[in-house]
């Protein structure tokens, strides 16, 4: 596995461990298991998942753009709409992860 993927895998996981012990105080004041900690957990799975997946597709895409735009210069705006398309992933996981977490 290469370092950027064990590196951007770890900070998933960190991030997702953040949720869950968002999730775990909420339930620890309750004292009973409340829907407002798996939302919690939900929105953060929502933006682990998002951040992971945009990073690999912007890492592959971002990769070919550079060599296409290096190769031919006019073909640079074309190209930009791949690696655009690729952050939209992260935008639409963040979008779904306000929706949840406005809902607790």
């Amino acid at each position: 596995m290469k370092t950027k993927y064990v590196f951007a895998f770890t900070l998933c996981l960190l991030l997702l461990l953040a949720g869950v012990g968002v999730a775990s105080a909420k339930e620890a004041v309750a004292g009973v298991v409340t829907d407002s900690g798996w939302i919690a957990i939900a929105a953060s799975i929502a933006m682990v998942g998002g951040a992971l997946g945009a990073g690999i597709a912007i890492s592959a895409t971002g990769t070919a753009a550079a060599g296409a735009t290096a190769e031919k210069p006019e073909v640079f705006g074309r190209v930009l709409i791949f690696v655009a398309l690729a952050e939209a992933i992260a935008i639409y996981a963040l979008l779904i992860a306000f929706m949840l977490w406005t809902k607790i």
